[in-house]
């Protein structure tokens, strides 16, 4: 998430972020088949740009526009658990759909802690995002 608050590495750490979704698309294809993974990337990368237009909005405070890019969020969301759950019987969708609804609040937390520079806190919304992502992960590996 730091990644969008005017650092001078946004360029090279959104690249990254990017890769990594590759990556997931490219580990879930091998299971599931290329098509699926190129699907699940095109969603995952959907996801990250959509982070991006939820945190310009709140940094610009108009609470229209974040309430347009949370939404949109929130049936990215939506469409990723779907999709994952439609692919493997062992994913869910309820538990999906919930892992990630806690995704977007963890990362929210940490945007709203980092842009009013609540260090104590965003550092706690960090471990909260990481911890929670690991789960995540741990939920689908042992899905497959």
């Amino acid at each position: 998430m730091r990644r969008w608050i005017n650092k001078p590495d946004a360029e090279a750490a959104n690249r990254r972020l990017m890769k990594n979704q590759e990556d997931i698309g490219v580990a879930v294809g091998t299971y599931y088949g290329k098509s699926n993974g190129d699907k699940l990337t095109s969603l995952l990368k959907e996801h990250i740009e959509i982070a991006s237009e939820v945190v310009k909005a709140a940094k610009s405070t108009d609470d229209a526009a974040f309430k347009a890019a949370d939404t949109r969020w929130k049936q990215n969301a939506d469409e990723i658990a779907d999709f994952l759950s439609s692919a493997n019987p062992n994913w869910p969708r309820a538990t999906l759909h919930d892992m990630m609804m806690i995704h977007l609040s963890t990362t929210t937390d940490e945007v709203e802690a980092r842009l009013g520079k609540d260090w104590e806190k965003d550092v706690k919304a960090y471990d909260a995002v990481y911890d929670h992502i690991l789960k995540m992960s741990d939920a689908l590996s042992d899905g497959m």
